[in-house]
């Protein structure tokens, strides 16, 4: 099939199977989770992993689609037009999926990645504990050998999703005898077992994203140990790769799109006003809003470059702190500009005499404070950058 009749195809297919309530463009990851129970989300999602789409470029011998770069640009590309949501989200796809597809047995990615590509096994990180969180190899959460099983004891913490999550990858001590990066192992363990209890954490904005999880001799299965045994700081570094590669995974354009409102601009004029000319009133604040937008589009041409550049099968490196790094400074910059530009109005926690968009102003100003911490702080990722990809010395 020529790219263009795929294209016809796959036209058809979001237009009948993406339902309204699915089409918002984008949506924060702390409310995707109640959205993706409802009704409209689950035929989305089931109407894509029926055809592999919700891992489009994933092997088909796992449930994937198969799709190669150019097929799976188009798939993207024909989302976004209608601006129709990811049909399946979580950890699942974009962390342990690649993980195990790269590291994982045979019998491994047959048994965990089709439960992924079809969304009825949701995932949560253990790495962080509340000793080792940006030092994360000086975790101390024990996990002792005992026949065919792991038994652990110990804490993590933030971990995103716990209360909702059937399955855990998690990095755990099993050597302490050995230099701190040494001696960790990377498990598969289920969450719904006696050992495992979960507190979610109440946030500043309002919501419980994040939660601590204790292990009291919890289990998790010697079939179900990733890599080598004390190996694992190897595995888990390239799962954060592909964390941070997420970055990159923005929807090519087409050429035939229309540009993008400037959203900022749109805030401004609503609060500040505008001059003669249709520009932004206050001078200062037009150039804070260039300043953003300029910011965020280099961001989203270099991503783009990045993805035409790589190879069909190439696996992120340590760039990919690069993306992490710039991209969660803008966010948070972003939503500080956002209620900046609002004035009092973004200031707002609960009242009548506020819109929704002017309280969530202030929610995602204060949210947005941890974008630059979770996920590898943005001191981490500039030790990766100066060491891995610019090769500085220690």
């Amino acid at each position: 099939m020529s790219l263009d009749a795929f294209r016809e195809e796959v036209k058809d297919w979001v237009e009948s199977h993406c339902p309204q309530s699915m089409r918002l463009g984008a949506v924060h990851f702390e409310d995707a989770y109640e959205l993706y129970q409802t009704d409209d989300a689950h035929k989305w999602r089931d109407a894509a992993a029926a055809r592999g789409w919700t891992a489009p470029t994933w092997p088909t011998e796992y449930g994937g689609g198969g799709l190669s770069k150019a097929e799976a640009g188009i798939l993207n590309q024909e989302m976004a037009r209608i601006k129709a949501l990811p049909p399946a989200s979580g950890m699942g796809l974009a962390m342990i999926g690649p993980t195990l597809l790269e590291f994982g047995t045979e019998e491994q990615k047959q048994r965990h990645i089709p439960k992924i590509v079809s969304g009825d096994v949701q995932w949560c990180q253990g790495y962080s504990e509340p000793g080792a969180g940006s030092d994360l190899a000086g975790l101390q959460t024990k996990a002792v050998l005992q026949g065919d099983k792991f038994i652990l004891n110990g804490q993590k913490i933030w971990t995103s999703g716990a209360q909702h999550a059937d399955w855990m990858f998690a990095l755990v001590r099993t050597d302490p005898a050995v230099p701190k990066h040494d001696g960790i192992s990377f498990v598969l363990l289920p969450m719904d077992q006696p050992g495992v209890t979960i507190k979610p954490i109440k946030l500043i904005s309002g919501s419980s994203p994040f939660c601590e999880t204790f292990f009291d001799n919890a289990e998790a299965d010697r079939a179900d140990l990733v890599g080598e045994l004390n190996k694992g700081w190897t595995v888990g570094k390239r799962l954060l790769q592909y964390e941070r590669n997420g970055a990159t995974r923005r929807a090519p354009k087409s050429k035939k799109a229309k540009p993008a409102l400037n959203p900022y601009a749109a805030i401004a004029k609503q609060y500040l006003g505008e001059d003669a000319a249709g520009r932004i009133a206050e001078p200062s604040a037009r150039e804070q809003v260039l300043s953003q937008i300029i910011q965020e589009r280099a961001l989203a041409l270099t991503t783009q470059r990045v993805l035409d550049e790589s190879k069909e099968t190439g696996a992120p490196g340590a760039a990919t702190s690069i993306f992490k790094l710039v991209g969660s400074t803008l966010a948070k910059e972003g939503s500080q500009l956002r209620s900046t530009l609002r004035g009092t109005a973004g200031l707002v926690w609960d009242s009548d005499a506020f819109s929704e968009d002017e309280l969530e102003s202030t929610r995602a100003w204060l949210r947005d404070r941890a974008v630059t911490i979770y996920g590898g702080t943005n001191e981490v990722q500039m030790n990766i950058i100066a060491k891995r990809v610019l090769g500085l010395p220690d």
